[in-house]
This record gives structure tokens, C-alpha cells and sequence, in this order.
């Protein structure tokens, strides 16, 4: 396994409100931020937090379909809405579906490491709340294989792939453990989000959370195998970060102790015509962390904290599994025993994820980056862990398990 051929650092982190149902601020038929308020936002955000924007070498957007939800391409050419200091700076846009934030961050990574830039501000963001559910659910269908899978798929196309998944775990493993698994998963993602003020799911009052996730299923209104509470909702936001060389960091005027340092990363892409290898595994996901715990050298008993890629809670389950954590089918137990929980064996997406904090597809990767510099470095914008292992691994999914990256981070020494 490549090692990475010079240390690599990351700081800055900072995220958006994630605005969709749910949050008091929303309201569908009232004018809302567009895409040129998150950019602007996530990105002054995290300028403030170093020397400024003249230390800035190059520049990374991730995004999903803006083309589409916003009819505006050429997100790289928003960047310098940031700062004008930008302009005429390199600044590239990455798509990889859901997993375009995840691609944000290797691409950044690579620049450093190939010397192209000692700094790259790296943002991710999405603006999906500009059309009817019914129609989002059509665009979204892109990070699948359109021309092969949409003309005979299911209206809500990626929930109903993410219910088939669910059904062949109901088969294999039992309706009643992985129900209860599912729901489990739905209970911490809000418990988690209500400590997080930028979250999504931060109001949501719902007394009994298990009750509401163990929802039965109902394909006459929406799915087979999964219901509305198994989903991560359509969120509007953006997250950034600052990848930096050592160099890099003294001209950011970060010190160590206020970074995290890349210890790893691996980026996996399926074929996109193809169906999954197993509908109770996510295979591409499991290629991505071998490679980046390998690069590490760590294994998953490294470990101390997880962000996984839950854009519905059987995908978390399964992530589970994927990076390490359980043996195949065992995730269903590990959830139900709490062992995901801040003080559990381990912690995971402590701001909520995907269910929880919300789910802007092109900048979730970023956001789940972000999460685990503001953890490790002691400042998260949700609730703080003592982290006992200072290790995090994140997996950002784009599609059905079709392009993936994988990210291990350690406190910076």
C-alpha cells in the first residue's frame, strides 16, 4: 500500500445550517438563500479562521446538480464569491453524486501532495429545496444509471434501491432485528442532531423516536421495506475545509494543535450500469477503507470515531460493516446494543449524519470532514466526546455504493 509521500494536514472546518423541513427557519413558499449565500458562508467561514485569503494556493468545489436544482454550472467560478482575492486563483468543480464532497477532499489532498499548492480551500455544497420531492427524487436518480435503471424504476428511485437493500436484509437476517436496527439508527441520528444547533433534525420534538422509526413500511404511499424516517431529508447547505502542507499550515498561521492530519485515504469507483455485487453489503465502500486504513497502517481497532454515509439508515448499517467494525450481519446487534453511541464502543456521526444533520449531496462529504477536524481539535458545533482513541474515519458514498472516498484523520502532533 502507497504511503503518502509528504504529511498533509486539515483545518478550518466549517459548516453551514443544513435548511430543509424540519428547521424552524423553513418555510417552502418563502424565499430562501441560494447557492451564492452557502458558497459565501462555508468559505468565509473558514477564511476566518486563518491568516486569510492570500495564503490560499488553489481552490475545490463539490457538487452534485446544481445544473439541475439551480440551472447554474460552473460552480469553480463561484468560489471567489468567497473572496476577490480568489479570482484568477486555480479553482476546479468535482461531481461524483452524493459522494462529491468526498471527491472535493482527495482532489485538494492530491494537490498537496503533488506539490501543485502548500493550501487549497475545499468547499462542498447542494441547494436541493427548488422543486417538488417528486421531481428532486428524478434528478437525484443521475447517481444511478440513468438510461439503463430510471424508465422502469420506482418514482422515489434512490429510496426504493436503498428499500431493496432492506428487503434482502429483512430476508436474511429477520424483519423484526433489522426493523429494530433501522429505527434504533433513527433514534441516535435525532438524539444526536438535537446537540447540534446547525442540524437539521436540531427541533425535531418527536417524544418517542424508536416508535416513529418502527413505522411499518407502506409501498401504497412510498416504499416496501422502508418508511419516510429511514430517510435522510432534501437539505440545503454547505460545509469547507483547508487542506495544508506543514509549510502550508505556517502560512495559514495554524498550529498543530488546531489541525488534524491526514493519515490516509482511499477512493473507489464501481461500475455505475452495474447492480450492486450483494444488496446486504457495500463492497465499494469496504474497497475504500482497506485502502485507507492501509495507506494508515491502522486497522478499525484504531479507531475512535466513525462518519458514515447513512442517507438512509440501512446504509449506515451496513457502513458499519463495510468499514470494519462488525462481521458480516452483525451490525443489526451492535446498533440495537447502542454501541454507536457518544459513549459507546464506537461513536458515530455525532452531529447526526445524513438523517440527523441533513443531507446537501455535494457537500456532505465535506461536512462529515469537517465534523471530525472540529472533534478532534475540541470544537465541535455539536456536542463534544472525549474521544478516546484521537482517530476518525469517514466514508462519503456517492450513488448506490458506486464512487466512494475514505478518509482517516489523526490529531496533529
Amino acid at each position: 500500500m502507497k504511503k503518502l509521500r509528504r504529511r498533509v494536514f486539515m483545518t478550518a472546518g466549517s459548516n453551514t445550517i443544513s435548511l430543509g423541513t424540519g428547521r424552524k427557519e423553513f418555510h417552502p413558499k418563502k424565499p430562501r438563500p441560494g447557492l451564492e449565500h452557502y458558497i459565501k458562508e462555508a468559505g468565509q467561514g473558514a477564511l476566518a479562521q486563518v491568516s486569510g485569503p492570500d495564503a490560499i494556493d488553489e481552490g475545490v468545489i463539490g457538487n452534485f446538480m446544481a445544473a439541475r436544482f439551480n440551472r447554474q454550472g460552473n460552480l469553480a467560478a463561484m468560489m471567489p464569491l468567497v473572496d476577490p482575492k480568489l479570482e484568477y486563483k486555480p479553482l476546479i468543480r468535482v461531481e461524483g453524486a452524493c459522494g462529491s464532497g468526498g471527491l472535493a477532499l482527495a482532489t485538494a489532498v492530491r494537490s498537496i501532495l503533488a506539490e501543485t499548492a502548500e493550501t487549497v480551500l475545499t468547499i462542498g455544497v447542494e441547494v436541493q429545496n427548488t422543486v417538488k420531492a417528486v421531481y428532486g427524487a428524478d434528478i437525484l436518480a443521475g447517481a444511478g444509471h440513468y438510461a439503463s435503471q430510471r424508465k422502469s424504476g420506482h418514482a422515489y428511485f434512490f429510496p426504493s434501491k436503498f428499500s431493496d437493500r432492506a428487503c434482502a436484509a429483512y430476508k436474511e437476517f429477520g424483519y423484526d432485528k433489522v426493523r429494530e436496527a433501522m429505527a434504533r439508527w433513527y433514534e441516535r441520528a435525532v438524539l444526536n442532531a438535537r446537540k447540534c444547533p446547525k442540524a437539521q433534525e436540531h427541533h425535531n420534538a418527536i417524544e418517542d423516536l424508536f416508535a416513529a422509526g418502527m413505522t411499518k413500511p407502506n409501498p401504497k404511499t412510498f416504499c416496501e421495506c422502508i418508511n419516510v424516517y429511514d430517510c435522510s431529508k432534501v437539505s440545503d447547505g454547505a460545509s469547507a475545509v483547508i487542506f495544508a502542507s506543514e509549510e502550508g499550515l505556517k502560512r495559514l498561521g495554524v498550529e498543530k494543535k488546531d489541525a488534524v492530519e491526514l493519515l490516509g485515504f482511499g477512493q473507489v469507483v464501481a461500475d455505475i450500469s452495474k447492480d450492486p455485487e450483494s444488496q446486504t453489503q457495500l463492497t465499494t465502500s469496504a474497497r475504500a477503507v482497506k485502502q485507507a486504513l492501509g495507506m494508515a497502517g491502522l486497522t478499525a481497532a484504531d479507531v475512535g470515531m466513525l462518519e458514515v454515509h447513512d442517507c438512509f439508515t440501512i446504509g449506515g448499517l451496513l457502513s458499519l460493516e463495510a468499514a470494519g467494525f462488525c462481521g458480516y450481519g452483525e451490525t443489526y446487534d451492535f446498533v440495537r446494543e447502542g454501541r454507536t453511541a457518544p459513549d459507546g464502543d464506537i461513536p458515530t456521526n455525532l452531529s447526526g449524519g445524513l438523517v440527523g444533520y441533513g443531507h446537501y449531496t455535494g457537500g456532505t462529504g465535506v461536512r462529515q470532514a469537517a465534523d471530525i477536524a472540529m472533534q478532534l481539535s475540541g470544537k465541535p458545533d455539536g456536542q463534544r466526546i472525549n474521544v478516546k482513541k484521537p482517530i476518525g474515519l469517514m466514508i462519503s458514498m456517492g450513488g448506490n455504493d458506486r464512487t466512494v472516498v475514505s478518509c482517516v484523520f489523526g490529531r496533529a502532533q
